[in-house]
């Protein structure tokens, strides 16, 4: 998918005429929070994560060679590749050759309590859905980057 199109879509999503308290963020305009240790980056879109049953809608930035190991997410999290391509695998070994690769464009729903991994060849950027309380497990039992809301 293209760079247009993937602008077309976020503009699609939201209302020509936007209700009180609707928010518009266009790709360049990503609120980052500071990079994580592993180049990683975050940013809230909207909502609140830490409130049980509340949507909130994140941003991901995975840079190139990132792999975050095996681990679950305590509810599911729906997932649109903005930008490179997510690579994905499923299970509680990391099998990089067998994570399936999610160009632009692509979309993946990961459900609550999935085993994963995930990992980039080049910067990628994530849009994310989902709902709290958003907690990170990892198989080995490690804080990994527990509470940065990988998909």
């Amino acid at each position: 998918m293209n760079p247009a199109m993937i602008h077309a879509l976020l503009a699609l999503a939201v209302a020509a005429v936007a209700p009180s308290g609707a928010a518009a963020i266009s790709p360049d305009a990503i609120p980052w929070e500071a990079a994580a240790a592993d180049g990683s980056r975050f940013a809230l879109l909207e909502g609140v994560r830490d409130q049980a049953g509340v949507i909130f809608s994140y941003a991901f930035a995975l840079p190139p060679g990132l792999w975050d190991k095996p681990h679950s997410h305590s509810t599911t999290a729906r997932i649109f590749v903005l930008k490179g391509t997510l690579k994905l695998g499923w299970g509680p070994q990391m099998h990089k050759a067998r994570a399936r690769s999610l160009p632009a464009g692509s979309f993946v729903v990961v459900p609550a309590g999935a085993v994963h991994f995930d990992g980039a060849d080049e910067e990628t950027i994530i849009l994310g859905v989902a709902s709290g309380v958003w907690a990170t497990r990892y198989v080995d039992g490690s804080a990994g980057s527990a509470g940065t809301p990988r998909q």
